[in-house]
């Protein structure tokens, strides 16, 4: 077991991982033209934060950070396997844990409530490795969509597959569990930034909605 008071070290796993995801993921994020390694590398980043704290973070972690989104995007099952050979039974327990879909194909996956039910019903009973990742996960994705909604209003919602009303009824269930489970740094985080979307929708979405200015950020 990692000792907390030791500091966090990167082998060249690190860079195979990195390197893996690199050459899956060639897709941009949602609407954008930001490469989705910006938001691999950003959840790693954020799990690194919370080295030092109550849940040792470990490289298996940092690992499991950069490829939690492979197994939902890119192969579903053999893909899962193939990270276990790659980077051994212990990450991909993390990458399965993270992920809300194991179907091969990734247009036909299950629909959007019964992925997200499933997933909030795993996070529960989820070991806190997992739920550190999940919550750097959850905050990129937050603070992605803070941004955006500041920068170009509304539309940013065209991107998703659900609207701001499910949008942040998942974002709030999934901040209830880690505020019970875990309530690291991150989560405070997380927090502060779902109540400003809340926020910005009331005060916005169903009256005078937010101007859009000019998106660099939009494809």
């Amino acid at each position: 077991m990692t000792n907390p008071t030791e500091p966090l070290i990167l082998s060249d796993r690190f860079t195979r991982a990195v390197d893996y995801a690199r050459i899956l993921h060639t897709e941009t994020r949602k609407g954008t033209q930001i490469p989705f390694m910006a938001h691999l590398l950003g959840v790693a980043s954020l799990v690194m934060s919370e080295a030092g704290g109550a849940v040792p973070v470990t490289e298996d972690m940092v690992i499991a950070a950069v490829l939690h989104d492979t197994v939902e995007d890119h192969g579903g099952k053999p893909r899962l396997d193939d990270v276990e050979k790659q980077f051994g039974p212990n990450v991909a327990r993390m990458v399965e844990g993270l992920s809300d879909t194991l179907a091969e194909d990734h247009n036909r996956k299950e629909g959007w409530e019964q992925r997200k039910n499933a997933y909030l019903a795993r996070l529960r009973t989820e070991p806190e490795d997992v739920l550190v990742i999940s919550a750097a996960d959850k905050l990129y994705n937050a603070k992605s969509i803070l941004d955006d909604l500041k920068e170009i209003g509304p539309a940013v919602w065209e991107r998703f597959k659900r609207g701001p009303d499910q949008q942040l009824w998942y974002f709030n269930a999934v901040l209830e569990v880690f505020e019970a489970r875990l309530n690291n740094r991150t989560t405070g985080e997380l927090k502060r930034v779902i109540d400003s979307i809340a926020d910005l929708v009331k005060k916005n979405w169903a009256g005078e909605k937010l101007a859009p200015r000019k998106a660099g950020r939009k494809s």
